[in-house]
């Protein structure tokens, strides 16, 4: 007892002062990273520039938590009187609003297509798919026209923000360039479990161990609590612009970094008592998204990680709005104040406990991804095998699945702003990803982006090889959800078994949720393509004046067509337009080109 005195001695003195111990540990641990920030910006801050942006979004979350807690209610009831003043004018206010904003839209349009015509036949096909949802509306008189309109406003919005300025563009290529070295840390791993020959070999032993990863990161930031602030900042912003019930913006918000039956996880005690538009917008939320641990696997595909950070972020207003838009809240929902849900942060003890158990759950999807490759890519092949076999009997060649859904599905491609020459592959990829899942179509997108960026001829007789960078761009959008027939199973399956007495239910409401997640993923396409910026060519005169025609590469494949269509053949005399006339390497140039693609210049 002796002994143990000054150790219980000390507990009393930790509990009696755990206050005030904390605050010196926070303040020395403050005024270390202090130091370490000074001098890592006093070292070079072009290095340290990212250190900046993060240490400055926190800091601002920490003063605007310091300052809701202590001011927040003299604020809110200084402003109460000018709400009031808001609320007496809104009725004609928003109505100045609409029409400034629709008359802005116009003048944007107008004047972001004038340069580029094809724009406009995305947001036809915006429209078109938008039209064709409120005619499929469960109930056309009660749409909720504030979520429609406030969905739609803030998919655009961050659209615009992402795809067309230099701040949005350069932060999320940013975060994807981050994102891709972040997963090449799986190698350590899969390397020493498989050996680095398997990893470069094979495709299971280079892809499924990323899953594995994220899966593991992803239970550590959710017993940090991190994922949870994540969720709540984003559903909050929906839910007080668009008006939807604190369940249903959650687990949309939630879908953005986890799949269609984690998301619901977040509000499972709340499953049984939500109504069934509540429930139709948890579902398609889930069809409209991907899970971050199956991204990071398109991602080692070489798909572009930005565009699939966007896909997922644009996804969760818009899946809401077309929720709200095709089945409208008819009943009165018990989840009206947030203040009644609660998110729960695991059951861990600490976090290499949250770590195993993330590795552990992951294996169960690495399993299922892998047996539903295998599953479906076979069942694809005797598909074709059978419609090859039919095709034949009345002599037509070559008939296939993949054929079949590129004439089937061409005007809905064309419509999301596709080439009329790339609309038959970006429809075989739709259908690839409606009927059997966007797992194989993205493997089927990366074929042919890696064909492209290897300089390959885009026509190999009467088969296209690759599409076009603005096609690649739609198609990604277009893929980025689980919504296909596979994945009606998992639905039904995940939320039967949090909600069993809703079973009648959720089978009654399921198919209508996957037409609204495949519309979200084209509507999204449709934003991609009139947003999209066509690439300016370089300096090709200095490019292929320099290149090594050892090997191809895109940018050669561009720069020689582009010398192509400079040369001119007249009676046996070669000559050159534009850039190249008056080049002297000009026609060997030519020569190393017409080594490796075909045209009428080479002939003479």
């Amino acid at each position: 007892r002796k002994a143990l005195q000054p150790v219980s001695k000390a507990k009393h003195f930790c509990k009696a002062h755990a206050k005030v111990l904390r605050r010196v540990i926070l303040g020395l641990l403050g005024i270390a990273y202090l130091c370490y920030f000074i001098a890592a910006c006093w070292l070079n801050f072009q290095r340290a520039l990212p250190l900046v942006v993060m240490t400055a979004v926190v800091v601002f979350f920490i003063c605007w938590s310091f300052f809701k807690k202590h001011c927040g209610a003299k604020v809110l009831l200084l402003l109460s009187s000018v709400w009031k003043c808001f609320q007496k004018f809104w009725p004609w206010l928003k109505w100045l609003l609409f029409v400034a904003h629709l008359g802005g839209l116009i003048v944007w349009l107008a004047l972001n297509t004038s340069g580029n015509p094809e724009q406009l036949i995305s947001l036809a096909g915006f429209c078109f798919l938008v039209l064709f949802l409120f005619a499929c509306s469960k109930h056309h008189r009660a749409v909720s026209w504030r979520a429609v309109s406030w969905g739609l406003g803030l998919q655009f919005l961050f659209g615009l923000f992402v795809l067309r300025t230099t701040p949005g563009v350069q932060a999320f290529q940013w975060l994807g360039d981050q994102i891709q070295f972040f997963l090449g840390y799986t190698t350590a791993g899969s390397s020493f479990v498989f050996g680095n020959t398997l990893i470069e070999e094979v495709f299971a032993f280079q892809t499924l161990p990323i899953v594995v990863f994220f899966s593991c990161v992803m239970s550590m930031l959710y017993y940090l609590g991190i994922m949870q602030w994540l969720i709540v900042k984003i559903s909050w912003l929906l839910q007080v612009s668009m008006g939807t019930s604190p369940t249903e913006t959650l687990s949309a918000a939630g879908n953005i970094f986890v799949g269609q039956t984690e998301a619901p996880l977040l509000i499972r005690p709340y499953l049984a008592d939500m109504t069934r538009s509540e429930i139709h917008a948890v579902m398609t939320g889930g069809f409209s998204t991907i899970a971050g641990s199956v991204m990071g696997a398109y991602i080692s595909f070489g798909i572009d990680a930005a565009s699939l950070i966007a896909a997922s972020v644009m996804a969760a207003p818009c899946a809401l709005a077309m929720s709200k838009l095709i089945y409208p809240e008819v009943e009165e929902s018990k989840f009206k104040s947030k203040a009644s849900i609660h998110l729960s942060s695991g059951e861990e003890q600490n976090i290499l406990e949250a770590a195993s158990n993330g590795a552990a759950t992951s294996v169960g999807l690495v399993a299922n991804i892998a047996a539903n490759l295998i599953a479906f890519l076979a069942v694809l092949e005797f598909i074709n095998a059978a419609l090859r076999w039919f095709g034949e009997m009345v002599d037509i060649e070559g008939l296939s699945f993949q054929l079949i859904c590129s004439y089937v599905l061409m005007p809905v491609a064309f419509l999301m702003g596709a080439d009329w020459a790339d609309s038959p592959l970006v429809a075989e990829l739709l259908g690839i990803k409606i009927f059997l899942n966007e797992f194989v179509a993205y493997q089927q997108l990366a074929t042919y982006k890696k064909n492209r960026l290897s300089g390959l001829e885009e026509w190999d007789g009467s088969r296209k090889q690759w599409i076009s960078e603005r096609a690649e761009s739609i198609a990604t959008f277009a893929l980025c959800g689980f919504a296909n027939l596979s994945s009606i199973g998992i639905m039904l399956g995940g939320l039967a078994s949090m909600a069993p007495q809703r079973k009648g239910d959720l089978a009654s409401i399921v198919l209508r949720a996957l037409l609204t997640g495949t519309c979200v993923s084209m509507l999204n396409a449709c934003l991609a393509g009139l947003l999209y910026v066509p690439k300016e060519v370089g300096d090709c005169v200095t490019f292929l004046s320099t290149a090594n025609f050892s090997s191809t590469s895109y940018t050669m494949y561009t720069c020689c067509k582009q010398l192509f269509a400079s040369s001119v053949l007249v009676n046996g005399t070669l000559s050159f337009t534009g850039a190249w006339a008056g080049v002297g390497e000009s026609v060997v140039c030519l020569t190393q080109c017409c080594g490796h693609y075909n045209h009428t210049s080479c002939a003479g």
